[in-house]
């Protein structure tokens, strides 16, 4: 009935912390599942630990990083080719998350009692047990412009990004969403069928986003979106927030090994989908913009290291910047 696939990339501790929880939660409701771990070409023992630690765990070795699309893709392609049709639901769970209680059986329970619902997600905690921003509308061109930049900093409770991370709900409630950060996600096989994999342009960030949308146009049961006005998608979304069900995330624990990785896919994925949602005159835009954010950081960071401020620091985000700038300049 369920299949839950994480993506792993040397993270080994927090993976293992994460297969614990998973088994936890499973068994506070009385629940089975599969559970398919694909490794990202991991250095730190992932594999043999699992093997080890968690033989009923199907591991399945990449060979090399796929990304975190392909990689996931990779475990889909393997449940959809069943004789059987796969399970009902497909559990996709991100290895520095701890699911908390009966958290996995709250979701299983709410697409059970919902028959037209997609996909749901949980509330999501840091480290610390504070609240985790997960609940979004689909971005506007604005949204896309002031969101995750420099400028956002400058105007951090401008309208759009209000608006765009549902702050004028409450997190205390089940309510539908336009899409849901994808750090853990419980998604109907049948709605995966009609939609598709996973766009593997992008190899990770932004992926969730489209695929929710695509999620939900290509539903046969619920009533189709208005491909033009995507802000306004949650009125007829299937895709719900769950505040019962608690996951704790500690975030980026993969991406951040690799910094200038992580800044490059960010920006490109945002790029690639302002691309495809939006046309090239505002993908180009966006790049410019995107170019003008990280030329005012390097100037930022060029003063603060005049100053003597943490200069180690300073010429680390230097360097990091300037290799951003030159990767998006000559890419495309």
């Amino acid at each position: 009935m369920l299949a839950i696939i994480i993506v792993s990339w040397n993270v080994r501790d927090l993976l293992r912390r994460c297969l614990s929880a998973v088994q936890a939660a499973l068994a506070a409701g009385n629940l089975s599942a599969e559970i398919i771990v694909v490794d990202n070409d991991s250095h730190d023992g992932t594999a043999a630990m699992i093997r080890q630690e968690f033989p009923a765990v199907h591991v399945i070795e990449a060979g090399a990083n796929l990304g975190f699309t392909a990689a996931n893709n990779l475990a889909l392609r393997t449940l959809l080719a069943r004789p059987d049709g796969g399970p009902e639901f497909i559990l996709f769970l991100n290895p520095d998350t701890e699911p908390q209680a009966d958290a996995i059986p709250r979701l299983v329970g709410f697409l059970q009692e919902h028959p037209a619902a997609i996909a749901v997600g949980p509330r999501l905690l840091y480290s610390d047990g504070s609240q985790q921003s997960s609940r979004r509308r689909f971005p506007t061109p604005l949204t896309m412009i002031w969101e995750s930049t420099p400028w956002e900093r400058l105007w951090p409770r401008n309208p759009w990004a209000r608006a765009y991370h549902c702050a004028d709900r409450s997190a205390d409630r089940v309510q539908r969403v336009g899409w849901l950060v994808g750090a853990a996600l419980l998604v109907r096989t049948t709605a995966i069928r009609q939609a598709g994999l996973l766009d593997e342009r992008f190899f990770m960030y932004s992926e969730e986003l489209e695929w929710q949308w695509r999620l939900q146009w290509q539903n046969p049961v619920a009533p189709a979106p208005d491909r033009s006005r995507r802000e306004h998608v949650e009125v007829c979304s299937q895709i719900w927030y769950l505040p019962d069900a608690v996951v704790i995330h500690h975030e980026g624990k993969s991406s951040e090994q690799v910094p200038l990785v992580r800044h490059r896919y960010f920006q490109q994925s945002r790029l690639l989908l302002a691309r495809m949602w939006y046309g090239w005159v505002t993908a180009a835009l966006l790049r410019r913009l995107i170019c003008l954010g990280y030329q005012y950081e390097l100037i930022i960071e060029a003063l603060k290291l005049a100053l003597g401020h943490r200069p180690e620091l300073r010429r680390q985000r230097i360097v990091l910047y300037q290799q951003v700038l030159y990767t998006l300049n000559n890419t495309r």
